[in-house]
Protein backbone atom coordinates (compact mmCIF):
# COMPACT_ATOMS: atom_id res chain seq x y z
CA UNK A 1 0.00 0.00 0.00
CA UNK A 2 2.87 2.38 0.71
CA UNK A 3 2.74 5.71 2.52
CA UNK A 4 2.31 9.29 1.26
CA UNK A 5 5.41 11.20 0.18
CA UNK A 6 3.95 14.32 1.76
CA UNK A 7 0.75 14.67 3.81
CA UNK A 8 -0.74 16.91 1.07
CA UNK A 9 0.50 14.69 -1.75
CA UNK A 10 -1.32 12.00 -3.72
CA UNK A 11 1.97 10.22 -4.44
CA UNK A 12 2.74 7.10 -2.40
CA UNK A 13 6.14 5.58 -1.60
CA UNK A 14 6.07 1.86 -2.34
CA UNK A 15 9.79 1.12 -1.86
CA UNK A 16 12.47 3.17 -0.13
CA UNK A 17 15.60 1.06 -0.18
CA UNK A 18 18.39 3.11 1.40
CA UNK A 19 20.84 0.26 0.96
CA UNK A 20 20.57 0.26 -2.84
CA UNK A 21 19.53 3.93 -3.21
CA UNK A 22 16.18 3.19 -4.87
CA UNK A 23 12.79 4.81 -4.31
CA UNK A 24 9.63 3.61 -6.08
CA UNK A 25 6.53 5.81 -5.92
CA UNK A 26 3.09 5.67 -7.49
CA UNK A 27 0.24 8.10 -8.04
CA UNK A 28 -2.90 8.44 -10.13
CA UNK A 29 -2.64 10.88 -13.06
CA UNK A 30 -5.09 11.82 -15.84
CA UNK A 31 -4.89 9.45 -18.80
CA UNK A 32 -3.40 10.91 -22.01
CA UNK A 33 -5.93 9.00 -24.10
CA UNK A 34 -8.95 9.87 -21.97
CA UNK A 35 -8.55 12.87 -19.60
CA UNK A 36 -11.69 11.81 -17.70
CA UNK A 37 -9.91 8.60 -16.57
CA UNK A 38 -7.03 8.24 -14.17
CA UNK A 39 -4.17 5.79 -14.67
CA UNK A 40 -1.60 4.61 -12.14
CA UNK A 41 1.85 6.06 -12.78
CA UNK A 42 4.92 4.49 -11.17
CA UNK A 43 8.18 6.33 -10.80
CA UNK A 44 11.44 4.54 -10.08
CA UNK A 45 14.28 6.74 -8.83
CA UNK A 46 17.74 5.15 -8.75
CA UNK A 47 20.71 7.06 -7.40
CA UNK A 48 23.93 5.35 -8.47
CA UNK A 49 26.67 6.04 -5.88
CA UNK A 50 29.62 6.40 -8.28
CA UNK A 51 32.24 6.46 -5.52
CA UNK A 52 30.93 3.26 -3.89
CA UNK A 53 33.53 0.63 -3.01
CA UNK A 54 33.21 -3.10 -3.64
CA UNK A 55 33.50 -3.54 0.11
CA UNK A 56 31.81 -0.49 1.63
CA UNK A 57 33.57 -1.00 4.97
CA UNK A 58 37.01 -0.99 3.32
CA UNK A 59 37.96 2.41 1.86
CA UNK A 60 40.93 0.83 0.06
CA UNK A 61 38.84 -1.71 -1.90
CA UNK A 62 38.33 -1.00 -5.64
CA UNK A 63 35.47 1.18 -6.85
CA UNK A 64 32.28 -0.70 -7.72
CA UNK A 65 31.57 -0.70 -11.46
CA UNK A 66 28.52 -2.99 -11.60
CA UNK A 67 25.15 -2.18 -10.05
CA UNK A 68 22.26 -4.67 -10.29
CA UNK A 69 18.66 -3.72 -9.51
CA UNK A 70 15.87 -6.32 -9.43
CA UNK A 71 12.45 -4.82 -8.77
CA UNK A 72 11.19 -8.08 -7.25
CA UNK A 73 13.99 -8.02 -4.67
CA UNK A 74 13.53 -4.32 -3.90
CA UNK A 75 9.82 -4.79 -3.30
CA UNK A 76 10.05 -7.79 -0.99
CA UNK A 77 9.08 -7.09 2.58
CA UNK A 78 10.98 -9.25 5.04
CA UNK A 79 9.81 -7.46 8.18
CA UNK A 80 8.02 -10.04 10.34
CA UNK A 81 4.39 -9.36 11.16
CA UNK A 82 2.00 -11.05 13.58
CA UNK A 83 -1.11 -12.70 12.16
CA UNK A 84 -3.86 -14.68 13.82
CA UNK A 85 -4.52 -18.18 12.51
CA UNK A 86 -6.91 -20.54 14.22
CA UNK A 87 -7.03 -18.43 17.37
CA UNK A 88 -3.21 -18.38 17.75
CA UNK A 89 -0.77 -15.56 16.92
CA UNK A 90 1.98 -16.49 14.44
CA UNK A 91 4.99 -14.62 13.06
CA UNK A 92 5.00 -14.36 9.26
CA UNK A 93 7.09 -12.69 6.58
CA UNK A 94 5.61 -11.09 3.49
CA UNK A 95 8.60 -11.96 1.29
CA UNK A 96 10.49 -15.07 0.32
CA UNK A 97 14.26 -15.55 0.01
CA UNK A 98 14.70 -13.27 3.03
CA UNK A 99 17.70 -15.22 4.28
CA UNK A 100 19.90 -14.01 1.40
CA UNK A 101 22.07 -11.03 2.28
CA UNK A 102 21.28 -7.88 0.36
CA UNK A 103 24.09 -6.24 -1.61
CA UNK A 104 24.52 -2.76 -0.25
CA UNK A 105 25.84 -0.01 -2.54
CA UNK A 106 26.02 2.58 0.20
CA UNK A 107 25.57 2.70 3.94
CA UNK A 108 22.20 1.57 5.21
CA UNK A 109 21.63 4.07 8.03
CA UNK A 110 19.96 1.35 10.11
CA UNK A 111 23.06 -0.86 10.04
CA UNK A 112 26.31 -0.43 11.93
CA UNK A 113 29.41 -0.40 9.74
CA UNK A 114 32.98 -0.25 10.98
CA UNK A 115 36.44 -0.38 9.47
CA UNK A 116 39.76 -1.16 11.16
CA UNK A 117 42.05 1.86 11.42
CA UNK A 118 45.68 1.98 12.58
CA UNK A 119 46.16 3.59 15.97
CA UNK A 120 49.56 4.37 17.46
CA UNK A 121 49.42 3.47 21.15
CA UNK A 122 52.56 3.52 23.36
CA UNK A 123 54.77 3.23 20.28
CA UNK A 124 52.87 0.23 18.91
CA UNK A 125 50.46 0.32 15.96
CA UNK A 126 47.19 -1.42 16.74
CA UNK A 127 44.23 -1.84 14.38
CA UNK A 128 41.00 -0.86 16.10
CA UNK A 129 37.48 -0.76 14.64
CA UNK A 130 36.15 2.71 13.88
CA UNK A 131 32.45 3.31 13.35
CA UNK A 132 31.61 4.47 9.82
CA UNK A 133 27.95 5.05 10.72
CA UNK A 134 28.17 6.22 14.35
CA UNK A 135 24.46 7.00 14.77
CA UNK A 136 23.52 3.35 14.20
CA UNK A 137 26.52 1.87 16.06
CA UNK A 138 26.05 3.51 19.42
CA UNK A 139 22.94 3.49 21.58
CA UNK A 140 21.52 6.82 22.71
Amino acid sequence: AGYPVDHDDEEYVLVNNKCQCVTVTSKFVPSKENPDEEVLQRNIRIMVPLQARENISDPSSPLRTTFVYRLSELCKNCDPIEIELGGAIHQAQQGNSCEEAQTCYTYDRNECYSSPVPLLYHGEVKRVPAALTPASCFAE
